[in-house]
C-alpha cells in the first residue's frame, strides 16, 4: 500500500492509500494541542476490507505516518468508517451552485 498525502494544514493531514491501483482508503489526521492525534479511517468498500484487517492497518498508519505517538500510549486515536465514494462536489465560481 502506498500513502498519498493529498491535503495539509497547520493542524491536519488526509492521506489516501492506494494498493494494486486503486484506491483503497483515507486518512484524516488532526494534531491536537496536547500532542496527541486522532484521525479518521476511511475504508472504501469496494477494496473489500474485512474487520480482521483494522488492527494492522491502524498498527501501519501509526508506524509510517505517526512515528511519536501509538495506540498503547494513548496519544493516538482512531475512528474507522467503511464506505463508498460517490464523487466530489466543490462549489461553482460562477453563482451558489455546487458542481458535482
Amino acid at each position: 500500500m502506498i500513502w498519498k498525502r493529498t491535503i495539509r494544514t497547520g493542524s491536519s493531514e488526509r492521506f489516501l492509500a492506494t494498493g494494486e491501483s486503486k484506491d483503497v482508503a483515507a486518512v484524516d489526521l488532526h494534531y491536537l494541542s496536547d500532542g496527541a492525534v486522532a484521525g479518521t479511517v476511511t475504508l472504501f468498500k469496494e477494496a473489500g476490507w474485512s474487520e480482521q484487517e483494522i488492527p494492522e492497518l491502524l498498527r501501519s498508519i501509526g508506524e509510517e505516518l505517526l512515528p511519536d505517538v501509538d495506540l498503547k500510549s494513548g496519544n493516538l486515536t482512531f475512528t474507522v468508517v467503511m464506505g463508498e465514494v460517490l464523487g466530489n462536489w466543490e462549489a461553482a465560481r460562477d453563482d451558489s451552485s455546487i458542481a458535482g
